[in-house]
């Protein structure tokens, strides 16, 4: 690579070219009018060869001056765009916020016009990502599992209701009710590969006290939100966190079975990436979502 002149030389020069002076690249640069001299003489020593013509009053750029010119406009102009463009991200006011599918479609997508009313100066920016990933980074980070040890690092988010869940078009279909049902002839909708994180079928039928029946049909997903619409098309039974189906549960789209409710140790956990070092904009919308799905105490 080529060796480069000083580059308190490169912008002397740029400066006393583009004001045509060299007062006015004195005034710019912040030094004496004398030193601007020395720089550009410096420079000039380095390449070789003058930049400017001094016989002329004023002095006139000479063709490696004016070959240089364009070169350090198109190279400085790239680093103004940088820089400004720099400055502009610095400037906007950007959260990311990461969590499950289920959180994000189901919950908090239908109070995004809410959100934004609140904090109108900041941009979120969402990252959904399926039960069982590895957490992806976010300022603020909702996750689904077991509490961490550890005492106030997270906050736990809505209920801990865990209930069987169906459309009235697949109770109709099977000719039951609320009230009178029978698991045995339903199909099961579940997430095997988010097994280890997710609250199951067989976990649910044993804290309720009783069996999962046997041979039982299942249609599998790796994704809650499909999960959910596969339950809302009729397709079958699936479970139901209490606090992310409400409006289904209010408009009647998603019925509530009359059958045991149980509760679990796992749930919905909000915390921030930087801790108590997070910017003042990520700790708001924290407080923000954890007022509204509030875990009941």
């Amino acid at each position: 690579m080529e060796r480069l002149p000083s580059f308190s030389g490169l912008t002397a020069f740029y400066a006393a070219a583009r004001h045509g002076t060299l007062t006015g690249a004195a005034e710019e640069l912040n030094v004496s009018q004398p030193a601007i001299s020395r720089r550009i003489a410096t420079l000039e020593a380095d390449l070789g060869c003058n930049l400017f013509d001094r016989t002329h009053k004023p002095a006139r750029m000479t063709h490696a001056g004016k070959e240089l010119l364009q070169a350090l406009h198109s190279g400085f102009g790239q680093i103004e765009d940088a820089v400004s463009q720099i400055r502009k991200a610095a400037e906007t006011r950007v959260v990311t916020v990461t969590a499950p599918s289920g959180f994000v479609g189901f919950w908090l997508i239908p109070r995004l016009g809410e959100l934004e009313q609140a904090f109108p100066e900041v941009t979120i920016r969402i990252i959904s990502q399926e039960y069982g990933e590895a957490v992806r980074p976010g300022d603020l980070t909702v996750r689904f599992g077991l509490p961490v040890d550890g005492g106030d690092v997270e906050t736990r988010l809505l209920s801990n209701e865990v209930f069987a869940a169906a459309s009235p078009l697949y109770l109709t279909r099977l000719g039951m009710t609320v009230q009178e049902h029978d698991f045995a002839r339903m199909t099961f909708l579940t997430m095997e590969s988010a097994r280890n994180q997710w609250h199951d079928w067989p976990s649910w039928f044993k804290s309720a006290g009783q069996v999962m029946p046997r041979g039982a049909r299942t249609l599998d997903f790796n994704s809650y939100a499909m999960l959910v619409n596969a339950g809302l098309a009729g397709q079958g039974i699936f479970l139901a966190w209490g606090g992310i189906l409400d409006s289904f549960i209010e408009t009647g789209a998603l019925l509530r079975l009359q059958a045991p409710t149980t509760t679990s140790a796992r749930g919905y956990f909000a915390g921030l990436r930087d801790g108590a070092a997070a910017q003042k904009d990520v700790r708001r919308i924290l407080d923000w979502i954890v007022e509204k799905a509030h875990f009941p105490d």
